[in-house]
């Protein structure tokens, strides 16, 4: 399993979420309570933490509800909760870039195509911003006057094989146009992404899933995409950013090999867990986990990026509150700067999942700068492979559904060799593990002895599961890099791109 950190992805991160300008205020003449309120929220939300700088910054505007500094954070905190009406109502009045860059994303966010359009070009007069993703945007929203984004038709749901191409990663069958096409889910970007083949310029494009569900009036950014492709070793002409992904009520499932697409709220799993998300400038997917079971455990604050295929990506901060020192973690062969280790226990929602595969070294602080936070790391498919995943309320819950320890087993990749170096064809495979029910047999004459396990996080070893808890599937050391990678063989990660 290889993490992709190369330029795709962090582009996609830079060109979404765009940096923003800050405007001054006179704080030290506030009320004493209100900028300890304000302080506080400021502090949660560069955490992470939405829920409590929602109650604090609440608190701070009952205070100082005219003070452009204190709207101004309770519209980007509103905005990360998806709460689109109220940013826009709480910048009611104010000019300023900053405002304008939140207003503009909650317009059109909230479908509201002809005020975001006159809104990001109104942001993009000052000639002191810089935000890419407001210039791509705005050329989309002018464009698109008249049309309202996401309109679903046909069946009430559609249902599509994955075929698994690399990795984990989450490829999904679509007609883009009336054209059959491969698509990645990628949450690590915003906007949905056509590659540059069919034109240079962003554009409305209209998708089908299964032959059954139509989404009309897809606004679509315009990139290169051979590079995932040659990743992938598969024609990626697409990908579903966080955007469109919401639109979907999707469930996806890579051990079974389905999406779902649905024009309606699925109701609840019978047995799965709920986690909340929140949306950093509306389209940084955010959860929050916990690095242990106790209820005085550290608290993760986790990016999900559904791109990279490790499990997690954990920078200095993030293996020291999981209670490892980051400079005892091994190197990952043939990849300089990445190092492997496995986190003892992270809490999703109620799930204790043990033992994942986690690197260390991915740019996990290009992104902090970006979005102008604190993340404690990243999350990839590696470890939503081991759940069924839906998304309901506009994407603001997430069900994950514990997935049977045996099929994850058999859903885990096999063992990736470094280039050059073949299997030997007359090593006996190693023998499968009895089910869980089965009769135990001493280890005696006539028995075979216990085999110890392989280290996980490497080669195709399995991560150790308590009972009940779901199984992450092992990563593989990455590859030396190639000019074009192999099948199922991502090239090694390479600097990101600049913004």
């Amino acid at each position: 399993m290889k993490i992709q950190t190369n330029s795709p992805w962090a582009w996609a991160l830079a060109l979404a979420l765009g940096a923003c300008t800050q405007f001054g205020g006179a704080e030290a003449s506030w009320p004493p309570l209100a900028k300890k309120w304000f302080d506080r929220a400021e502090a949660s939300y560069r955490e992470g933490d939405v829920e409590d700088a929602e109650h604090s910054i609440g608190n701070a505007l009952r205070v100082m509800p005219r003070e452009p500094k204190v709207r101004l954070l309770a519209a980007r905190i509103a905005l990360a909760e998806l709460e689109y009406d109220r940013a826009i109502q709480l910048l009611d009045g104010v000019t300023d870039a900053e405002a304008r860059s939140v207003r503009g994303r909650a317009l059109w966010y909230a479908g509201q195509v002809d005020r975001a359009a006159d809104e990001l070009e109104a942001l993009l007069s000052d000639p002191e911003v810089r935000d890419g993703w407001a210039v791509e945007v705005a050329k989309l929203a002018r464009r698109g006057t008249g049309r309202k984004p996401f309109q679903m038709s046909g069946g009430m749901l559609a249902v599509v094989e994955m075929p698994q191409v690399a990795s984990t990663a989450l490829v999904v069958p679509v007609e883009i146009n009336g054209e059959a096409a491969l698509a990645l889910l990628h949450t690590g970007t915003a906007e949905a992404v056509v590659d540059s083949g069919s034109g240079r310029e962003p554009q409305w494009v209209s998708l089908r899933f299964g032959e059954r569900v139509e989404v009309k009036d897809v606004p679509a950014l315009s990139k290169d995409l051979s590079g995932i492709s040659r990743q992938l070793n598969a024609p990626i002409k697409m990908l579903i950013g966080v955007n469109l992904l919401r639109h979907l009520h999707p469930t996806f499932d890579f051990t079974g090999g389905q999406f779902v697409v649905r024009n309606f709220e699925p109701p609840p799993p019978p047995h799965a867990t709920t986690v909340r998300l929140a949306y950093v400038r509306g389209g940084g997917m955010l959860l929050r986990g916990m690095f242990g079971a106790e209820q005085t455990a550290p608290v993760a604050s986790l990016l999900i990026d559904t791109s990279m295929s490790f499990p997690l990506a954990l920078d200095d901060g993030g293996w020291k509150k999981a209670g490892i020192d980051s400079r005892e973690l091994k190197s990952v062969p043939n990849v300089k700067g990445l190092k492997q280790g496995t986190l003892p226990l992270l809490r999703i929602g109620a799930f204790d999942v043990p033992r994942i595969p986690g690197v260390h070294g991915a740019p996990v602080k290009e992104v902090e700068q970006g979005l102008g936070m604190e993340l404690d790391g990243l999350v990839g498919s590696g470890l939503l492979a081991a759940f069924r995943v839906t998304l309901v309320d506009g994407g603001r819950t997430m069900w994950l559904e514990d997935m049977p320890a045996e099929a994850t087993r058999q859903a885990a990749p096999p063992p990736e060799l470094p280039e050059g170096v073949e299997p030997d064809p007359d090593e006996e495979p190693a023998p499968e593990e009895p089910p869980a029910d089965a009769p135990k047999t001493k280890p005696g004459k006539g028995a075979p002895k216990p085999k110890a396990p392989a280290a996980p996080g490497v080669g195709g070893a399995k991560p150790g599961a308590t009972s009940g808890a779901p199984t992450v599937p092992a990563a593989a050391p990455a590859p030396a890099a190639a000019p074009a990678a192999k099948p199922g063989k991502p090239a090694a990660p390479q600097p990101p791109a600049g913004n």
